[in-house]
C-alpha cells in the first residue's frame, strides 16, 4: 500500500515511517513538503497518490495555541480538513492523529472512545475541529488519539533526564493525569489497525494512567537517579498561558476489541530510558 504520512520529522511521524516501511511505499512529507495552513495542501495530498494518509502533523505546542488560537485552528482544524479534501480527491483513505485533550478532565475514569469531548484550551479545540472536519469529508477514515508521547527528541522524559543532570531537585505537577504512551508502541499499534480496514474512533495509548509527579519519578528510578528528589506541586500552582485538562487517561476499547493493545506505560518508560542511558 502506498501511505504519505503528514510530519514525517516528527516523533511520531518518525515512528510511523519506520513501523510502516519495511511493508509498505510510503511517502514521508515534513513542514517543508506540506504548510497546513494553505489550501494547496490539498493539491499536495491528492498528488502523492496515496492509498493511505497518515496525519500525523500538527500545532502541537499547547501554550502557544492559546496565545495565536486563530493560527491553531487554520493549522489543526482548517489544515485537518485541506488534508481530507485532498484524500477525497483521490479516494484515500485518511488516519487523523488527535488527542487526549479534545475530553474535558473532569471524569473520575479513562475516556471512552465516544464520551463527550469539551476541551478546555485552544489546541484541544482545534484538534476537534480537525476530528470533525474528517467526519465531514471522508467515510473511510480512523480518528486515532494519542496522549503524553515519549520517544523522538523532545518530550517530557527526556526533559525530566536533562532537568535532572542539572539540578538536584525537580518540582512536578501531582493532579494532573494522563496516558503516557511511547511513539513506536502508537506506530506499531496503528499498523496493525490499518490492516483491519475497521474505520472509526480509537484510543491509542499505552496501558495505565499517572500523574506528571508519578511519570517523573518512574523517569529517574529507571534511570538510577535516587539522588534527584522530586516534589509534588498542584496543577494550580503553575500557571501557564493554556489551561490544561486535569484528568485525561484515555482507555482503548476499541482498538483491543479487534485485538491491538499496548504494553503498560511502565514497562514502555523502562525501555526507553534504558535506551537514552
Amino acid at each position: 500500500m502506498r501511505i504519505a504520512i503528514t510530519g514525517a520529522a516528527g516523533q511520531l511521524g518518525r515512528a510511523l515511517c519506520a513501523a510502516l516501511q519495511p511493508v509498505h511505499d510510503i511517502v514521508p512529507l515534513d513542514h517543508a513538503a506540506l504548510e497546513l495552513s494553505d489550501p494547496t495542501s490539498v493539491s499536495r495530498i491528492a498528488n502523492t497518490g496515496a492509498d493511505l494518509v497518515i496525519h500525523s502533523a500538527a500545532y502541537t505546542n499547547v501554550d502557544g495555541c492559546a496565545r495565536d488560537p486563530v493560527q491553531a485552528y487554520r493549522i489543526n482544524g482548517l489544515g485537518t480538513r485541506y488534508v481530507a479534501l485532498g484524500c477525497q480527491r483521490i479516494g484515500a483513505a485518511l488516519v487523523y492523529i488527535s488527542t487526549n485533550e479534545v475530553f474535558g478532565g473532569d471524569a473520575t475514569q479513562p475516556y471512552l472512545e465516544y464520551d463527550t469531548t469539551a476541551p478546555v484550551n485552544p489546541y484541544g479545540a482545534s484538534k476537534l475541529i480537525g476530528e470533525h472536519a474528517v467526519r465531514e469529508c471522508l467515510a473511510a477514515h480512523y480518528i486515532v488519539r494519542v496522549a503524553w508521547l515519549f520517544g523522538g527528541e523532545r518530550n517530557f522524559v527526556r526533559t525530566v533526564l536533562r532537568l535532572a543532570s542539572e539540578r538536584r531537585e525537580l518540582t512536578m505537577v501531582a493532579d494532573e493525569i494522563g496516558s503516557p504512551t511511547a511513539t513506536p508502541d502508537a506506530a506499531a499499534a496503528i499498523a496493525q489497525l490499518i490492516d483491519t480496514g475497521v474505520y472509526g474512533t480509537y484510543h491509542i495509548v499505552n496501558a495505565g494512567h499517572c500523574s506528571r509527579f508519578e511519570l517523573a519519578r518512574t523517569v529517574l528510578d529507571g534511570a538510577g537517579r535516587h539522588d534527584v528528589v522530586v516534589r509534588p506541586i498542584a496543577l494550580a500552582d503553575y500557571p501557564r498561558p493554556g489551561r490544561v485538562p486535569r484528568y485525561t487517561p484515555l482507555r482503548n476499547l476499541a482498538a483491543a476489541d479487534l485485538g491491538i493493545t499496548l504494553r503498560d506505560w511502565r514497562d514502555a518508560v523502562a525501555e526507553a530510558v534504558l535506551a537514552l542511558r
